[in-house]
């Protein structure tokens, strides 16, 4: 008689199919599942973008903040630290790991420790980030069309340089009315009034005749500046002042450029908040010696491939959300 293989223990823990425990399966189960959603998000981000190349706005000129570097413009320096931290927290997981499989309890407690603290670092960084981009720096006006006009001013170096709102934006003696659920028509409302109205951006304008208006319209890599005449007519169709992002609309260009990053970086974001909640909960049995007694350090295992996966994810999106 041929031998009779048993999985016995594959639900308990022990040895299942190809050598894997049920736990660790059931965790690829779910990574796999998960990559396929992130997955069909990209492949959405990708396919609007080329649909909306020609408007789709420039990442290295709204993701340009540091922290503590009020006023200099870093496109993308901000980002690439926040990569760096998370893919370093990959590396302090890999080290926890390899000391659980040699049972060293103090170097598993240290390394989950540092990659708590790099998540914690991360998920701040992402809120700041986040902060910064409904916030806007610069505002722009949206046309009755739905485009966004944006304001330039030739610099020394002849490279024309943008504009802020509060520059050159004129103080009218008129007053505003936020319209609120309770005013408005079938429950309208809306969100919090710009710092300046469409008038006030118009007599600003015409007070100042270097300014001129930049348009959504990219060329040769470039957003489209049009003379002070065409920037005048273009104005004229102004409907919207626009400070910031939100679901709505955004400063940067395309809102659906807003609708993608406040979707795809938060979601992001919240695998990422679960990943550190995982860590801490480990981290603390690890403390109270409870892996010490099974003498098995296979949960570090897990909650790592877990880890790694949202580090992966991050990689792709960065690529393909920043810097492509």
């Amino acid at each position: 008689m041929g031998a009779t293989v048993t999985h016995e223990h594959a639900l308990d823990g022990g040895p299942g199919p190809m050598g894997a425990t049920y736990g660790k399966m059931m965790m690829w189960f779910f990574i796999v599942s998960d990559a396929l959603t992130f997955s069909g998000f990209i492949a959405a981000y990708g396919f609007s973008r080329f649909k909306f190349i020609e408007t789709w706005p420039i990442a290295d000129e709204v993701f340009t903040h540091f922290p503590f570097l009020h006023g200099q413009t870093l496109p993308m320096y901000y980002v690439a630290l926040m990569t760096f931290i998370l893919i370093f927290s990959s590396v302090t997981m890999v080290i926890a790991v390899d000391a659980g499989h040699k049972l060293q309890k103090t170097k598993v407690a240290i390394y989950m420790l540092l990659t708590i603290v790099g998540g914690f670092i991360f998920l701040g960084s992402q809120a700041w980030e986040w902060k910064n981009f409904i916030k806007g720096e610069y505002g722009a006006v949206e046309t009755t069309g739905g485009s966004i006009l944006q304001f330039v001013k030739a610099g020394k170096d002849g490279k024309y340089e943008r504009v802020k709102l509060e520059e050159f934006a004129a103080t009218l003696p008129e007053e505003r009315e936020q319209l609120t659920r309770e005013k408005g028509f079938w429950f309208m409302s809306e969100s919090t009034l710009p710092e300046y109205s469409v008038n006030e951006v118009m007599a600003g304008f015409k007070a100042h005749p270097e300014v001129l208006v930049r348009t959504e319209m990219i060329k040769d890599k470039h957003k489209t500046v049009l003379t002070r005449e065409d920037s005048e007519k273009r104005l004229a169709d102004a409907a919207h002042v626009v400070q910031g992002a939100n679901l709505i609309r955004n400063e940067y260009g395309h809102k659906l450029f807003a609708d993608f990053f406040f979707f795809i970086t938060g979601f992001h974001g919240f695998h990422v908040f679960s990943g550190v909640m995982l860590n801490i909960l480990v981290f603390f049995n690890v403390l109270l010696g409870t892996y010490e007694k099974r003498k098995s350090y296979e949960m570090i295992e897990k909650v790592g491939l877990y880890w790694h996966f949202v580090d992966l994810v991050w990689v792709f999106v960065f690529t393909f959300f920043y810097l492509v």
